[in-house]
């Protein structure tokens, strides 16, 4: 299974398999509640669509004969979220080997992490399954950044649409950089990574000046240019923005820090940690993306009642940091800091809890509805396109069978760029007082599973028993040395209502790879995805074995 995921070459593609044709280029979904933008109230009306665009947005609106009807008086219509930032679909590229003249203290670009020529098209591909994953919870554009070091290359802005379409927007969006420094050669520190890009974008700038004068003036040195400093040069004229990772309050400090030195566009992606230097965020001016997850709350469920006073004490601060973390994106708002959400690193099953998290902690609908569409919208340079439901702009669309952020809420069907992507939707289960979260469904056994990848079709035997209070049991999988099936235990078990989680890991080329299991249970059937380590998502399916239930 693994030595299919590690030969495999996850190589560029333009299209999905499963992606859906229109029926017709023109339809009008009618009589739906439809919220048009963040703060604005839900009104029934019909929209109408055509060759992937809004024609209109009204209750007394002319329809085309040859418009198809969808039927929407049970549905919700909201405009489909952006994400600002994301790892969708990207996939790792391959270390630059060392020449046999490698010199740590003065490494060339590539081998540094410094790559500010490579797109994050080159890295993407349609057949990672966080793709569907993604587009399942209601995203319908991304813009997906390249996988790398220091400079990592050059953002892009897509939609999660059909294989019928190119899907690229934009490219060359935003230059991708972090505080990641090398390992084991210069630049391996945060400040040598700053000191780095202050080298890099002044070299850019003298060579800028220097080529324009040296078009212009007779004898004068031909200006060394390279590969970094041309793709420097729109950040230097000041094209695009930098989007600088930055999770915590120091790292945040120091993207701002550059910025004010040297006057480059800013963006703010994948914030953490942030509550304390608000002020200072919003003085900046500085684009600002946190990240679409909630903080672990492992050591909170570990806490114990009957624990010692100090103990107490102790937990009571990490809840107090914990509920602080909860509310922070509610704090942006009051300071009237538009913000939108990078999913990097997000696993799409815990969006809708996060966002609903958030809400319950002070963030208001209106302002998390305006993260998702109108402030990444603004942010991307695609208002005129994307971010609300007008004439016009792209046919990007929610069909739920909800309010967005209401509990019981389920995304029916997703339009993007015109084209319809169904899902199924299921009644919730309703639990008494007096039941537990994992007496609803039943998992222990002997499951047969399979999973696909583009190595192809592999499978094993999953087993898992009840461990006290908690589940344990062990997985098969084709073994990447090639000697049959190997086994390992998996851990971090979890049963959730009918959400099945659980992780194991596997030794393969001399790395120790984390594979991440999660989906649905119902009735002896397990459907989900499985995230192996930086390889991308792939389906899983299970069953359970009905011999072994009837010998138990």
């Amino acid at each position: 299974m693994v030595a299919g995921w590690l030969s495999s070459s996850l190589a560029i593609a333009q299209s999905d398999p499963s992606g859906k044709k229109r029926i017709t280029n023109t339809y009008a979904i009618t009589n739906a509640t439809v919220f048009t933008a963040p703060g604005q109230a839900g009104i029934k009306a019909t929209v109408l669509v055509k060759d992937g665009l809004i024609q209109g947005v009204g209750s007394n609106l002319s329809l085309p004969a040859n418009a198809k009807v969808i039927a929407g008086d049970s549905l919700y219509i909201y405009p489909g979220f952006i994400a600002g930032a994301s790892d969708v679909g990207i996939t790792r590229p391959k270390d630059v080997e060392r020449p046999d003249d490698f010199v740590s203290s003065n490494p060339s670009d590539e081998i540094a992490g410094i790559t500010p020529w490579r797109s994050a098209v080159q890295q993407f591909s349609y057949k990672d399954s966080k793709v569907d994953d993604l587009r399942k919870v209601g995203f319908t554009i991304a813009q997906i950044l390249p996988e790398g070091g220091m400079i990592a290359g050059k953002a892009a802005v897509i939609l999660l649409g059909s294989d019928n379409s190119t899907n690229l927007i934009a490219d060359n969006t935003a230059l991708v950089a972090s505080f990641r420094g090398s390992r084991g050669m210069y630049p391996g520190t945060a400040i040598g990574v700053m000191a780095k890009f202050r080298e890099i974008y002044d070299n850019t700038k003298l060579t800028s000046q220097r080529s324009q004068k040296y078009s212009t003036v007779a004898g004068l040195k031909r200006p060394e240019i390279t590969p970094t400093y041309s793709a420097m040069h729109d950040v230097v004229n000041g094209s695009i923005p930098v989007l600088f990772s930055t999770s915590s309050e120091l790292e945040i400090r120091r993207a701002i820090g550059l910025q004010k030195e040297k006057g480059f566009k800013l963006v703010l992606t994948d914030l953490d940690e942030y509550e304390s230097i608000i002020d200072v965020i919003k003085a900046s001016n500085a684009g600002v993306l946190i990240k679409l997850e909630l903080p672990d709350d492992k050591a909170i469920k570990a806490q114990k009642e009957d624990a010692k006073d100090e103990v107490k004490a102790l937990n009571a601060r990490v809840k107090k940091s914990y509920d602080e973390a909860l509310a922070q994106a509610s704090k942006l708002e009051a300071a009237g800091i538009p913000f939108a959400f990078s999913t990097t690193g997000v696993k799409s099953g815990d969006i809708m809890k996060a966002l609903q998290t958030m809400i319950a902690n002070g963030l208001s609908e209106k302002a998390a509805l305006a993260a998702l569409t109108t402030n990444p919208a603004s942010i991307l340079g695609l208002s005129k396109v994307a971010g609300s439901i007008e004439k016009g702009k792209m046919a990007n669309l929610i069909l739920s069978t909800d309010s967005l952020f209401a509990e019981d809420s389920q995304i029916k069907h997703m339009v993007i760029d015109g084209f319809i992507f169904d899902y199924e939707t299921k009644a919730k289960k309703k639990e008494s007082k007096d039941d537990k979260s994992d007496a609803t469904v039943k998992i222990e056994g002997t499951w047969d599973y399979t999973s696909e990848s583009p190595a192809g079709s592999s499978g094993g035997t999953l087993i898992i028993s009840k461990d006290g209070a908690d589940y344990a049991g062990s997985i098969t999988y084709d073994d990447p040395a090639g000697s049959g099936k190997a086994t390992s235990d998996i851990k971090n078990v979890v049963l959730s209502g009918s959400t099945l989680s659980f992780s194991f890991n596997v030794s393969a080329s001399g790395m120790d790879i984390l594979v991440e299991v999660s989906g649905e249970v119902d009735t002896g059937s397990f459907k989900g995805s499985m995230t192996v380590g930086e390889f991308g998502s792939f389906p899983f399916e299970g069953t359970l074995n009905p011999t072994l239930i009837a010998n138990k």
